[in-house]
């Protein structure tokens, strides 16, 4: 699988644009390429993708992880892009976009081969988890029902491999020891503690990184 990291608060590669939020090119394959949170507006979702060589018509699926402006505001523009999309939403989300098709999310499923939701918990947040050969990979928006929530959520697929995304304020750190993996980007509040404990682990954030497994 290949992560490439559109929009987040840090700037990874030199001339896109950092803004708080987040947004991520997920693909995988055999499944179509999803689009992971839309950031906080349009214009810098769109120079991002434009700059990092992303044609928005190339994108199949958007996946919102939770309704908070800084993952969904770039979407009314996204769409405008394209429409020809199947969006999926966490069923506490509200508003009305026109896409080909909607599908709201109370609980797990698998989306594709290999391609999971661990569906909305605790009435907020959905994450992507996406299986490969090194074992689950879990993209998280902002982990706002908690990180211990997500993992356990994601593990009734197999066994977590790595995760990427927002970890809001997660200090539970040794809940990370046995993961392989951690991209910690946009609303991470311990950064530099968590780099500290596993530096092993350790993978820089910022727009424009991309992230293969």
């Amino acid at each position: 699988m290949k992560v490439t990291l559109i929009y987040d608060n840090d700037v990874y590669k030199k001339g896109l644009k950092a803004n708080w939020g987040f947004s991520c090119l997920v693909e995988v394959e055999g499944a179509p390429k999803i689009l992971f949170d839309t950031g906080a507006d349009g214009y810098t979702l769109l120079s991002n993708m434009e700059m990092l060589n992303i044609d928005p018509l190339s994108i199949d699926e958007v996946f919102i992880s939770h309704y908070h402006w800084d993952h969904t505001g770039g979407l009314s523009d996204f769409l405008k892009r394209n429409k020809e999309v199947k969006l999926y939403i966490p069923n506490s989300f509200y508003g009305s976009f026109e896409a080909k098709e909607i599908i709201r999310v109370k609980e797990a499923f698998k989306i594709h081969e290999n391609v999971f939701t661990t569906g909305e918990l605790l009435g907020i947040e959905q994450s992507l988890v996406v299986k490969t050969d090194k074992g689950l990979v879990v993209i998280a928006g902002c982990s706002h029902p908690g990180v211990g929530n997500i993992l356990k959520a994601a593990s009734q697929f197999g066994k977590v491999y790595g995760i990427i995304g927002g970890l809001h304020g997660f200090s539970e750190f040794d809940l990370l020891s046995d993961l392989e993996l951690v991209c910690a980007c946009h609303c991470t509040q311990y950064k530099s503690k968590i780099k500290s404990l596993y530096p092993e682990k350790w993978v820089d954030g910022g727009a424009g990184r991309i992230i293969s497994i």
